[in-house]
């Protein structure tokens, strides 16, 4: 074996050995709070491949989706089917479409009702809240009604909340927090979004 072949086994076995303590050490088991957020695109597109990660083990999962949820969505055309998926949608789409508080007020609160509901079911195993941060934002749901219902879930039930600048007190929360960042999006140099791929 030549020098460099020994330097990379020596550089492998110390991060084999890195992971094996690591993996050893993650001793608890439980439903996670995950959040991923940033002005970067892919964390409905994120959440959706958890969607279909715990679809594919047989688990039952709920999607609430806030804002997008009038739009194509080819994610939850290919899974409605599944009898373990519950997809609820606020009725009112973009809310910067609808320009009516109270009228976007009312849809956050009665699609809210069905999150509430999955939050408080054991049987839900995960649950997306999709671009919840800007209800939160906006003002359109408390902040303290999400964070008892995040807090009171069972205990085996994971969570991912969706959308821009998530509230500082959810990124305390949160397990898992992943930001997504822009670099460069093709909608600023003026292209169309591409239907199976940008929705």
């Amino acid at each position: 074996m030549n020098d460099r072949s020994q330097r990379h086994k020596r550089s492998m076995e110390k991060l084999k050995a890195h992971v094996d303590e690591k993996v050893a050490n993650a001793q608890e088991q439980r439903g996670l709070l995950l959040i991923f957020t940033g002005n970067g695109k892919g964390k409905t597109t994120a959440a959706w491949g958890t969607v279909t990660r715990a679809l594919g083990y047989g688990y039952r999962v709920g999607v609430v989706q806030f804002i997008k949820g009038l739009w194509d969505c080819g994610e939850r055309d290919r899974l409605e089917s599944d009898l373990n998926l519950e997809v609820s949608i606020m009725a009112t789409g973009f809310t910067w479409e609808t320009q009516n508080r109270e009228t976007d007020t009312a849809a956050c609160q009665a699609v809210w009702q069905d999150a509430a509901r999955m939050l408080a079911d054991e049987s839900v195993y995960l649950v997306v809240l999709d671009e919840i941060t800007y209800m939160l934002k906006f003002g359109y749901l408390d902040f303290e009604t999400l964070r008892q219902a995040l807090v009171n879930r069972p205990k085996e039930q994971t969570v991912i909340i969706t959308g821009r600048n998530a509230h500082r007190e959810l990124l305390e929360m949160a397990d898992t927090v992943t930001e997504m960042q822009e670099v460069r999006h093709a909608f600023n140099a003026g292209i169309q979004a591409r239907r199976g791929i940008d929705y």
